[in-house]
């Protein structure tokens, strides 16, 4: 079954590409071709994004205030721009989707400025700046923390969760292994930014255990390529087995098989930790420009699924201290593992999905959210 295409529209990053992933899958099982409009830096997640087409158009961010580099990037834009415009005049999409970013600035421009039905995604708890500058533009906005109260564009926003991919889903089946005095699988990771506090935090805080429970942890680490070999070192240096990589393929069997994780508190993170049902220590991204780890993280602390420390607040002494009563208190990791599990939104891509088809369709949020209720 035919039903046209849909342009997906996202940065290329794992936060604004994942969900997007998520939403590709359930819109191709409805029948729905799929085409991925985005930059360059998607190819590393490209394998396993089923798009039936990508599409690469130019984009810059708008942040220098350089005369000269600011021309260069509205330049940049104005091409981005006028190359979206004529992808959607070759395939007639029924709608386009943004997840955030700037390179969804140029093909939602061009989509709204040829009536295409559009919407946007905002992963986090506080809208990002190229979503704000879409939002007056398209026929509604999907929140996966964003509350359908309050704010400007209230009336056109549905609080729809963060879309997981399937692996995520699957990882969600397995069952939480409460560490219980056996081996204690710590899973660390930074997101695209900030590893490197990580790198040299963590393994100082592991080095402060006391023998019995280093005997017992093992680390799955995401580390920065130039910090790798460091990290490697440490923990061969303590006699900690530990696996250390710049990226996981399968970063979701690994936080099934955690027994507690460190991370930061991306949007994509908070709702896959979620989604899994694992403990977590989040460490919101101190240099967000909208501080918008800091509210996702608030949002899974607030149900007791997580801890939220500040970067600043965060010694090796304090990390030691904290890894120590984790290892002691089985049954407080157990607790927070169902309270995550409790908060998260598995059915986030089908109602994503669902909300497409009703844009695309020539329905309004209006309707949708009183066919829903």
């Amino acid at each position: 079954m035919d039903k046209g295409i849909i342009f997906l529209a996202a940065g290329g990053t794992g936060g604004h590409l994942f969900p997007a992933e998520a939403l590709a899958h359930e819109l191709k099982a409805s029948g729905y071709a799929v085409h991925l409009v985005t930059d360059s830096r998607a190819e590393r997640y490209a394998g396993k994004f089923p798009a039936d087409e990508v599409h690469v158009v130019p984009s810059a961010t708008i942040g220098s205030k350089n005369p000269i580099k600011l021309a260069q990037s509205v330049w940049k834009l104005w091409t981005g721009l006028r190359a979206a415009r004529r992808l959607i005049a070759r395939y007639r999409p029924r709608a386009i989707v943004g997840f955030g970013g700037y390179p969804t600035v140029p093909p939602l421009l061009a989509a709204t400025g040829m009536g295409v039905p559009s919407l946007i995604h905002e992963q986090n708890a506080v809208m990002g700046r190229a979503n704000r500058m879409l939002a007056s533009r398209v026929q509604a906005i999907a929140g996966g923390f964003l509350p359908e109260s309050g704010g400007s564009f209230a009336a056109k926003t549905v609080t729809t969760g963060n879309p997981v991919r399937p692996a995520v889903l699957e990882a969600a089946s397995v069952p939480y292994p409460a560490p219980a005095g056996g081996p204690f699988h710590l899973v660390v990771f930074g997101g695209s930014q900030g590893a490197q506090f990580f790198s040299k935090a963590v393994p100082q805080a592991v080095c402060r255990l006391d023998d019995v429970q280093r005997q017992r942890i093992k680390v799955t680490q995401q580390a920065r390529p130039e910090d790798r070999e460091g990290v490697i070192a440490a923990y061969d240096k303590l006699g900690i087995p530990a696996e250390v990589s710049p990226f996981f393929n399968d970063m979701a069997a690994r936080i099934a098989s955690a027994h507690l994780v460190v991370c930061r508190s991306g949007a994509s993170t908070v709702s896959e930790v979620s989604v899994i049902g694992r403990p977590a220590i989040l460490v919101p991204y101190p240099y967000a420009l909208d501080h918008d780890q800091a509210a996702n993280a608030a949002a899974l602390a607030a149900k007791g699924g997580a801890r939220v420390i500040a970067q600043a607040e965060l010694s090796a002494e304090r990390l030691a201290g904290i890894l120590s009563d984790a290892m002691n208190t089985p049954e407080a990791l157990a607790q927070m593992a169902a309270n995550a599990r409790e908060t998260g939104k598995p059915d986030a891509s089908r109602l994503l999905a669902s909300l497409v088809e009703a844009i695309a369709s020539g329905s309004t949020v209006a309707k949708f959210k009183e066919a829903r209720s």
